[in-house]
């Protein structure tokens, strides 16, 4: 069994290395073909170094805190099963919370300034879970969820904010989300061996937090000082505050998304597929511990989910290649990243749904690597899609919006007990997702169609002007 996943894994990480040589030779090709514009290549160049290496870096401290929050509850801590639960749900309803509230005074107090709070409350929380008293670990919780719904947002509205200050075109951004991902995919994979090595050496699982603090302080310090502010509508004004939980703000927000359907399903898509994602997280292992045969070893979930990662990282090369051979056409960015929405959707739906129906490890395995290919592809799919089709005044508050139904869902999902359900959630994951395929088939993808056809792309507040 050890010997099928470690061959599996050697033949994922050498198509890996292919493709990444293949995306450098193309990359090289196309700057070379481009020398003609040194000021946007300069442009492009330092912005994907200060993104890259920030990203890198809270990315890197996330991951360390991931493979061992359950053993160092349930294990270390010694607490029951149920106070676990609560533990989890607790940073998933607060995220839930603070969502909008994040969003909205990162358009008012700036982007740039509110990543750096991100790394100083992650902070707070990795000191937090060192203490075994629940309350404490319950505030640490609750400062996690916060944390995680500025880093799923504050940062991505900075870059794309960024981006269009300097007059860089989406392709190039386009780049810069797929390199990020595959960024992503690299540092998972080297932040579940070292995480795995500092519990190995200090014996106690709270060491990888102490880690993830550290990294969490040198984050702070490069975008301190790499970093330039932006803001959303009204925002970077030296007036009294009046408006302390952005009320009015959330209202116009939430008037944008009401009116507008190509915005309600892109919260949608997010939705359903993050919240597919974040049960994934729980399932994946007794799901394949239930489809391995009597009497064989445990399976070696390290190599497993390296097998994960190095997928992912696969996903985030593929849309480069799409990307970068695409867009040249005459086929609009929007367009394109439309299509691979709704694709991306329709392969996550039926990756899951095969998964359900079949009882063979084997494939099991193949299918979640296939969905974490797709997990590769959405974020810089999604992200793209977002930059363009939100207007840079209620960036910000509308992405932390959306991220409103996608907690709730994960709560409702984890209180109902997905360990005991995991097949129904599993079906249930995969409808929805599928229902989001088709729904952004008929509704965005229509729209940007018919934009391109006959006119430019608009922003969401110019449609409802």
């Amino acid at each position: 069994m050890v010997l099928y996943y470690e061959l599996q894994l050697t033949i994922l990480t050498v198509f890996c290395v292919i493709s990444l040589l293949l995306e450098r030779y193309v990359s090289n090709k196309r700057t070379q073909a481009e020398s003609g514009h040194g000021a946007t290549s300069a442009a492009v160049a330092a912005l994907t170094k200060q993104y890259i290496i920030v990203y890198a870096i809270v990315m890197g401290a996330d991951w360390l805190q991931g493979p061992y929050v359950y053993s160092l509850y349930r294990e270390q801590y010694d607490f029951p099963e149920r106070i676990v639960a609560v533990l989890f749900v607790t940073g998933f309803m607060s995220a839930g919370l603070a969502a909008p509230l994040i969003g909205a005074w990162a358009d008012k107090h700036g982007r740039k300034r509110m990543c750096m709070a991100f790394c100083i409350s992650y902070t707070l929380t990795c000191v937090c879970i060192l203490i075994p008293y629940l309350p404490i670990l319950l505030l640490g919780r609750a400062m996690g969820g916060v944390s995680t719904s500025i880093l799923f947002s504050a940062f991505e509205s900075w870059l794309i904010s960024d981006a269009s200050s300097k007059g860089i075109p989406q392709a190039d951004l386009s780049s810069i989300m797929g390199r990020a991902t595959l960024v992503n995919g690299f540092v998972a994979t080297a932040a579940g061996v070292a995480s795995n090595q500092l519990v190995s050496s200090t014996e106690s699982f709270a060491s990888p937090f102490v880690a993830s603090g550290e990294l969490l302080i040198l984050a702070w310090m490069v975008i301190r000082n790499l970093w330039v502010e932006n803001f959303g509508a009204g925002g970077g004004g030296t007036a009294p505050e009046s408006d302390l939980f952005q009320v009015k703000r959330l209202g116009q927000a939430w008037r944008i998304v009401r009116q507008d359907p190509v915005l309600l399903v892109l919260g949608l898509t997010q939705t359903c597929f993050e919240g597919s994602m974040y049960l994934f997280v729980f399932l994946w292992v007794p799901s394949l511990q239930e489809s391995k045969p009597l009497l064989s070893p445990p399976l070696p979930l390290g190599y497993i989910f390296s097998c994960f990662m190095i997928s992912m990282m696969l996903g985030s090369l593929l849309y480069t290649a799409i990307t970068s051979y695409s867009l040249p056409s005459s086929e609009s960015s929007l367009v394109l990243h439309a299509k691979l929405s709704s694709l991306v959707c329709a392969v996550s739906a039926l990756a899951l749904g095969i998964s359900v129906k079949s009882h063979d490890e084997h494939v099991r395995f193949w299918t979640f690597c296939a969905f974490e290919a797709c997990v590769g592809m959405y974020y810089p799919v999604q992200g793209m899609l977002r930059g363009t089709l939100i207007s840079n005044e209620h960036r910000a508050t509308l992405s932390s919006l959306f991220r409103v139904p996608l907690n709730v869902f994960v709560v409702v999902s984890l209180l109902t007990g997905v360990s005991s359900a995991r097949q129904a959630v599993l079906t249930a994951s995969s409808a929805m997702l599928a229902f989001s395929s088709v729904m952004t088939g008929c509704v965005v993808l229509r729209r940007v169609e018919q934009q391109h056809q006959y006119e430019p792309p608009l922003s969401a507040e110019d449609r409802l002007a």
